[in-house]
């Protein structure tokens, strides 16, 4: 897959494409990349995505702080993974947001060759957000571009989207996040200094930065999670919350996971943690022996998820 710039647009060649902000790349997405890949192949175009480089909300409202699936870096990962050819980064500003539906269409026609558009089934764009696909077909016959739009990808009555995928982590529904994604819901960061509470209880731990301000996180608790460390994965069990037992009840949220089988320092190393299942909700214990005790018990659960030995 090629990327693709406002100063590279003119090597693009004429394109079927599909524009959108493709949060989570997840399995909706790829319904519509593959029906954007077919109908290229038939026609003898180049398959092509265009998505933002910012969320727009960001642009338009400067107190907005997106909760994203994916950061930009992790959406390319993810498109490097689907058939489609090239990917334009559009840079999102205030003056792309004045723009009608036909002007928009009109960039899209003459600058990235855009000769079959593909709408997504709830996408819109322009500034009048009352028109929607029959105008959008009227423009693209006016400026000689095809316009068709998507199917949406419907499990058992269920649209997936998105802000499904989002409600089901703050629902703590890891495992159906995970199926309605296609893939493993994943945070990357750095492992940095923390107040090593862990090791004191026998369950020394990494605290974890995301290196995406951004990303949404699952709801507080505990998880089953896989560790990946350069190429070496582990299992783990990750904790996400106050640790209301052992710190102030205002502590910052705090992500650590405790690295089954593993002994090392890694700080200020990269790290990737994929979730697999919740285990439980935060709670906080009366006193530090009955935290032990149940993280204990966390762990026997999360081996028996992963299907670890001692």
């Amino acid at each position: 897959m090629e990327i693709v710039t406002d100063a590279t647009a003119t090597n693009l060649p004429a394109c079927v494409a599909t524009i959108g902000c493709f949060d989570g790349v997840h399995r909706g997405h790829r319904y519509l990349i593959e029906q954007v890949h077919n109908i290229a192949k038939a026609e003898g175009l180049a398959s092509c995505l265009i998505t933002f480089t910012r969320h727009p909300r960001q642009v338009l409202d400067a107190n907005y702080q997106p909760r994203l699936l994916t950061c930009l870096s992790q959406k390319i990962e993810c498109f490097e993974h689907t058939p489609i050819e090239y990917c334009v980064l559009l840079p999102f500003t205030k003056e792309l947001s004045l723009l009608s539906a036909r002007e928009f269409m009109e960039i899209l026609h003459n600058v990235y060759h855009v000769q079959t558009l593909f709408v997504g089934y709830d996408h819109h764009f322009g500034h009048d957000q009352g028109e929607g696909y029959q105008e959008y077909c009227r423009y693209g016959k006016e400026l000689g571009m095809r316009v068709m739009q998507s199917k949406a990808l419907v499990e058992e009555g269920v649209s997936i989207s998105s802000t499904l995928i989002r409600s089901c982590l703050q629902d703590g529904q890891v495992k159906q996040a995970n199926s309605y994604l296609g893939y493993s819901y994943y945070l990357n960061g750095r492992v940095v200094d923390g107040r090593k509470l862990g090791r004191t209880l026998g369950f020394p731990t990494a605290n974890i930065q995301p290196l995406c301000a951004e990303k949404q996180l699952p709801v507080s608790g505990v998880y089953a999670v896989y560790v990946y460390l350069g190429k070496e994965r582990y299992a783990g069990m990750l904790n996400i919350g106050s640790c209301p037992t052992v710190n102030d009840d205002n502590q910052a949220v705090s992500i650590e996971v405790h690295i089954l089988n593993f002994l090392g320092d890694i700080y200020e190393e990269l790290i990737k943690v994929e979730f697999v299942d919740y285990i439980r909700p935060e709670v906080k214990f009366d006193n530090v022996e009955e935290l032990t005790q149940q993280l204990q018990r966390d762990r026997v659960a999360v081996k028996n998820l992963l299907n670890q030995k001692d």
